[in-house]
């Protein structure tokens, strides 16, 4: 049977390095489900696919949009389900590697066919949370959709602010369209988590900002910091220094902020990801463990 293979886990872990050592293995491209790399011009920030690690594996959805373009956890379902019914008919395996919660979450599960919101009503709708914030749309959701205002994160304003676009939009619930039903997939799944002690991992994520730092992360974000309104760029990494750029906090302070919203970050992955009982953890160096599950799932 035809299998799809994830490899997941926080940001920092190592699952670059492990994903093309798999990917070699079984002769696969790799299928990134990152909601940034997606975006050209943030190759340093995303810890995006060198360009000799993509002449070492075909990679998919990295570097395809432009940072004004819209893109969704849903329209990245269809892609994947597109782009899998074609490389099906070559490959049996197929790996996707990331961090994204949604994203995975989208492919291995499904999501609910949401409607697309009209660019009119998104950008209504975002110039309003400019001028008055959050707290008009959290009461607007309440009264709109109680059963989504009581699930929502309502401090997660991009949910939020989803919501009302869904319900403007359509004049019905948001939570009407969340059916939360798992889909069916004409191949199999098994999902591989990488995971690592905290401080190890946190000392990973420190170690790789300072790399980023040197590598030119701060010339990165002066490149991108016209198009700092875009929701592509409220990112870990470019935010913050959007706010040293902005004169609110020196440099230093800055590159500590990327640090600390990094390990929050982490933590929240490795939150959502661990109530997906169908996901086999490893420590990133247990590759040969690894692949002996894969074989094992495989059979």
């Amino acid at each position: 049977m035809k299998t799809l293979i994830v490899l997941l886990g926080p940001t920092g872990v190592g699952k670059t390095e492990l994903s093309l050592k798999l990917a070699e293995w079984m002769g696969s491209p790799i299928l990134s489900a990152d909601s940034r790399q997606l975006y050209k011009d943030l190759t340093i920030g995303t810890a995006a696919p060198t360009v000799q690690q993509r002449e070492r594996i075909i990679h998919y959805f990295v570097g395809t949009l432009e940072l004004p373009d819209y893109y969704s956890a849903s329209q990245f379902e269809q892609d994947v389900m597109a782009l899998c019914k074609k490389l099906f008919l070559t490959h049996d395996s197929i790996l996707m590697t990331g961090g994204s919660m949604m994203y995975i979450d989208a492919v291995t599960k499904g999501i609910d066919d949401i409607p697309s919101v009209h660019p009119e009503i998104r950008e209504t709708v975002w110039q309003e949370y400019e001028k008055k914030g959050l707290a008009p749309f959290v009461e607007e959701l309440k009264n709109k959709d109680p059963l989504h205002y009581e699930e929502v994160d309502l401090n997660n304003y991009k949910r939020v602010i989803h919501a009302i676009e869904i319900c403007r939009q359509t004049g019905l619930p948001y939570s009407f369209f969340r059916t939360k039903k798992q889909k069916e997939r004409p191949f199999k799944i098994i999902q591989v988590g990488l995971t690592r002690e905290r401080e190890e991992l946190y000392d990973r994520i420190n170690q790789r900002v300072d790399q980023m730092i040197t590598d030119g992360l701060v010339e990165e974000a002066k490149r991108v910091y016209p198009y700092h309104q875009y929701n592509s760029l409220n990112t870990v990494g470019y935010k913050e220094l959007f706010s040293y750029f902005n004169g609110e906090w020196p440099l230093n302070a800055a590159i500590e902020k990327i640090k600390r919203n990094s390990r929050v970050y982490a933590r929240k992955q490795m939150t959502w990801f661990k109530r997906d009982k169908g996901i086999e953890w490893f420590h990133p160096k247990q590759e040969e463990e690894i692949k002996q599950y894969i074989l094992s799932r495989q059979d």
